[in-house]
Order: C-alpha cells, then structure tokens, then sequence
C-alpha cells in the first residue's frame, strides 16, 4: 500500500541552522493534519537546536468530519477493524519515515516519534515493529492497539512515554496502564505521566516532560 501513498506536510528547524542531528516525526490525532502539532516544535527547538521536526498529514480524508484527515477510520470501533486499520497505515508511515531519515542523512537511532491520540496509536505500533530502535515513542492521550500482537511481531524497544489526562473522554484514561502492562512485559522501557483532571488534550507539564524525555534520547 506504501507505493499508492506519499505522505507530506509542514516541518520547522533544526533551529540552530546547519544539518540535522536528530528527527522529531510528530503524528496528528484523527480529524486535524500535520498543520496541528507542528506548533509543539518552537517550543522544544530550544532545548533541541539540532533536531528537524516533520509533521505529516495523514494519508486519508477524515470520514467523521467534513476536513481533516486519519490514519485510519473508527466509524467502527471493533478492535479486530481498529487494528486492521493500523496495520493498513503502517507501512506507509514506515515508508515516510525510511524516506525522511535518508533525506536527513540519519538513522533510526536519531529518529523519534511523537502521536496524539490516533497518532499515537501509530507510533506504538510501528515504532517496535522496525527493524532498528529508534530514540524513543512521546504518546499523549492515546493507546495501545493489537497488544496481543506485540510479542510476536515485535523487532525492536525504543524506550516509550505515555503522557495522558485522567478526565480524558475520548480515550480512556485507563489505556495508558494497559499500554504499559504490554510495552513492560516486551521489554520496552515504558514511562508513564498522569495529568491530573486534563482532558483529551496535552498542557504545559506534558510539554515539558516530553521536551525532556527527548532530549535525553536523541543525539546531541
């Protein structure tokens, strides 16, 4: 499916000028575009000077609203379609991120990824799937899809953080636990971050945990 689909959308940086040491690929939630979290990136170019941000739209229309786009549809939220889904959009994230990298001329070890909500449902799913190990997953408000998949198919374990509110009511509060539970018994470094009475949205502490949970894994 990757070969039907070339994903684009803004970037920002590196801030400090030059080549790019570091990859920061940010994935918008269902029904917004890459135009939503590129923003987060003036934010945290000042403790990452050296990273390029690249914040693609998603390869499909959104089917909920009348803009937007997805990653993949949830009219049906079945967990076998929800999953079937993400396996569909993989590879044409993965192939975004091959080109991106080779673009840069970086690896995976320079590269992280950072969802929101869908977004991160595509992160936590491609992310210990590739070959390498990137630097590291930034997940907010999101979960874990096909969990009972994941020691099978599972290739690599980037360290992962799951940032997500408690008074979340599009995505349950209690899928951060649950990803954590499958992420740990795989072998993947999970740190977690509630926020206190936030809803399906990211704030100024979750930046900030985020901002430095990058720029501890992604080379300097």
């Amino acid at each position: 499916m990757s070969d039907f689909f070339t994903l684009d959308g803004p970037g920002f940086g590196p801030a400090a000028g030059g080549r790019a040491r570091s990859l920061v690929v940010l994935l918008h939630g269902l029904g917004a575009d890459g135009h939503d979290l590129i923003q987060l990136a003036p934010h945290w170019a000042e403790l990452l000077p050296s990273t390029a941000f690249v914040s693609p739209h998603a390869p499909f229309p959104c089917d909920m609203a009348p803009y937007g786009r997805q990653w993949f549809s949830l009219q049906d939220r079945d967990p076998h379609r929800i999953r079937s889904g993400v396996a569909a959009a993989a590879p044409i994230l993965d192939a975004f991120l091959d080109a991106t990298l080779e673009a840069h001329r970086l690896d995976d070890s320079a590269l992280a990824l950072v969802g929101f909500s869908q977004g991160t449902m595509m992160s936590l799913h491609v992310a210990p799937r590739r070959a390498r190990a990137i630097a590291g997953v930034v997940g907010f408000s999101g979960a874990l899809v096909g969990a009972e998949d994941l020691a099978t198919e599972l290739r690599s374990t980037p360290p992962v953080l799951l940032v997500h509110g408690d008074a979340d009511q599009v995505v349950p509060f209690s899928a951060m636990a649950a990803a954590q539970s499958a992420l740990s018994a795989a072998g993947v470094e999970v740190t977690t971050e509630r926020r206190p009475g936030l809803p399906h949205s990211i704030d100024e502490v979750g930046l900030e945990k985020a901002a430095a949970f990058l720029a501890r894994r992604l080379p300097r």
